[in-house]
């Protein structure tokens, strides 16, 4: 059946033209370009839509609504499932942990640059409120149809003193809103950035946007100059994505991405990429006084997406989803030469299992409290995250900048299991300007608002035992897991993949579980193997030399190169200090030689 499915829609995507895809329209292509676009478009020249702005998310399984279209998933039995936040308050409660990952919370954080890149779920306008003022449900007919709010229960451990019983949630915006991609018999969900991995958190995804963050000079990205280092321009007075907005005396920044402001590590990354191609663009210019604007950002552009490319797949993803298996599946190559394994038949989309399942298991990993550490290497304060979420005044104002890079290469992430922090659980979404709710609690209800497949049917698909009782998942899962799932659950058909999956036993060497890890594979193998302009492949424009330069580069890297005054870090930056990564001198940690990308006139 699923074989079928997948078929099928190759078979719509590709040869119906009767059906307006969604994403980008009225696209001509030109061949010759030497750069990738900014849209996305173009990247695939058979088919220049794949992977715009506004694309539908792909399935790797049919989609599991109630009515078959549109409404949300319930039990066999008619039923409705289990409330998110029972099950997070119940499930997902925080635990003092037994261990300590041995991996830093530049991972973590690294993640979240890397599925920011690429997904990011189109919704409806903020303005729509899902719940009263008070924190209530709203009456019925009084709720908004994009709503999908999640009822607190009365006897909540986090909210039922403050009397809340609502968390506000919107629908995804699909195509059929958009009347695009008509013939799929059921709602597809947008996807609002283009799918590739390209850097567009900082290079935006439409023309018009990115012109707003070019400074049109010598091929620079726009920033504000303050104490003599550069920032992310100011949001001004648009105070739609940041809470420091609302007070005059923060700042908010503004990239190509609206989630810029989420939080501080996440604007910190941001930044650091921005001066990463500043700096590039300067010292290209310094190398060839010839090239005009244009050239010098595309050029800089394409080695700052390289740089970040190289880091994303070989640096971090073996952290999660180990190097063996990553070579093994061919998603990473141990050679100094070109990878020309692009595929022209194969969509960039992002799959639905990934964005809304399998990736947001690594929530798990999320602290807190963000350490502060000092040039010695010694911490010496802490930021507690509700109080900086959509506020990143303390980059700044607090000049905790330099801090908070050594924070990400000292502090350990935490483990990838079902304890979550509170902060992002209890109390974390509980702040002076906003009640946000509960980050877990969203996720499962995402997860359904998209018709998620169940995790059976998905354990089922990657290779597991379907199963026909609850003990049938004990071939990956700890009877004391499975006892978690038994009061919630009539059928194992029942249970919501991100739930069933977190379940799983993490596979040696990876972060996830075998099912998760099936997804993880099969998305990461897509993006590769769908980007024409993937830094490996030679049609991307790079020399095998410049190629092997691009090589040396390291998150370690972008933070001495980025940072106020980062003068020590250890070499591997996703990894914490110790014997066998000290700290050393940044003058000791190797980078591209860029004088291979001087030309002749």
């Amino acid at each position: 059946m699923y074989k079928t499915f997948t078929i099928f829609c190759v078979i719509i995507y590709s040869f119906c033209l009767c059906d307006k895809e969604c994403g980008l329209e009225h696209i001509v292509c030109k061949k010759s370009a030497k750069f990738r676009s900014i849209d996305g478009s173009c990247n695939n020249l058979n088919n220049p839509i794949w992977g715009t702005r506004y694309s539908v998310y792909d399935r790797l399984l049919p989609p599991k609504y109630g009515d078959s279209m549109h409404t949300f998933p319930t039990a066999l039995s008619g039923k409705s499932l289990p409330n998110p936040r029972k099950l997070t308050s119940t499930i997902y409660k925080h635990v003092m942990p037994e261990t300590v990952s041995q991996i830093s919370l530049s991972t973590m954080q690294y993640g979240n640059i890397v599925v920011n890149d690429m997904s990011f779920v189109y919704l409806p306008p903020n303005n729509i409120d899902c719940c009263t003022k008070n924190l209530q449900l709203l009456d019925k007919k009084d709720e908004p149809k994009e709503c999908a709010p999640i009822q607190i229960p009365s006897d909540d451990p986090g909210f039922s003193y403050i009397n809340a019983t609502c968390i506000s949630m919107t629908r995804t915006i699909t195509n059929k809103e958009r009347a695009c991609s008509q013939l799929l018999n059921y709602n597809e969900q947008l996807n609002q950035v283009n799918s590739y991995l390209d850097l567009s958190i900082i290079y935006g995804n439409t023309y018009k946007d990115h012109k707003t963050i070019r400074s049109f000079q010598n091929g620079t990205l726009l920033v504000d100059i303050r104490n003599n280092h550069e920032w992310l321009p100011s949001s001004g007075s648009d105070k739609s994505n940041c809470e420091g907005n609302l007070n005059s005396a923060e700042i908010c920044y503004r990239s190509g991405d609206k989630r810029t402001n989420m939080s501080p590590q996440l604007t910190l990354l941001q930044t650091l990429w921005v001066r990463n191609h500043n700096n590039l663009a300067r010292n290209l210019q310094k190398l060839n006084p010839y090239w005009n604007d244009a050239r010098l950002f595309e050029e800089a552009r394409r080695i700052n997406i390289a740089e970040h490319q190289f880091i994303s797949y070989y640096e971090m993803l073996p952290l999660y989803l180990g190097k063996e298996n990553l070579v093994n599946r061919k998603i990473l190559y141990n050679t100094d030469e070109f990878v020309n394994d692009y595929d022209e038949n194969i969509r960039p989309h992002i799959f639905n299992e990934h964005a809304q399942g399998a990736f947001r298991q690594f929530h798990s990993l999320i602290a807190g409290k963000l350490s502060v550490y000092n040039p010695d290497g010694y911490s010496y304060d802490s930021l507690v995250l509700r109080d900086h979420l959509n506020r990143p005044v303390a980059l700044e104002k607090f000049k905790l900048f330099d801090g908070l890079i050594r924070g990400l290469a000292m502090q350990n992430q935490m483990e990838s299991d079902i304890y979550y922090d509170p902060e992002i659980t209890q109390c974390a979404f509980l702040h002076q300007l906003r009640f946000r709710g509960d980050l877990k609690s969203l996720d499962i209800q995402r997860s359904r608002d998209h018709g998620i497949a169940s995790y059976n049917d998905m354990r089922s698909y990657c290779g597991l035992k379907k199963a026909k009782k609850f003990n049938d998942f004990l071939d990956v899962m700890d009877q004391e897991k499975l006892d978690l799932l038994l009061p919630f659950y009539e059928t194992p058909d029942d249970v919501d993949l991100i739930v069933g999956g977190s379940m799983e036993r993490n596979v040696k060497d990876t972060l996830a579980g075998p099912t998760f890890l099936c997804i993880l594979y099969k998305q990461f193998y897509r993006t590769r193997r769908s980007d024409r302009f993937w830094f490996e492949n030679e049609a991307n424009g790079l020399t095998l030399k410049q190629l092997n330069e691009i090589r040396k580069f390291s998150i370690s890297k972008l933070f001495c190169d980025n940072g106020n005054n980062i003068t020590r870090m250890q070499k591997h930056g996703f990894l914490p200090v110790s014997e066998r990564n000290p700290r050393c001198s940044c003058k000791d940690i190797n980078g591209p030689n860029l004088l291979l990308w001087k030309h002749k006139k």
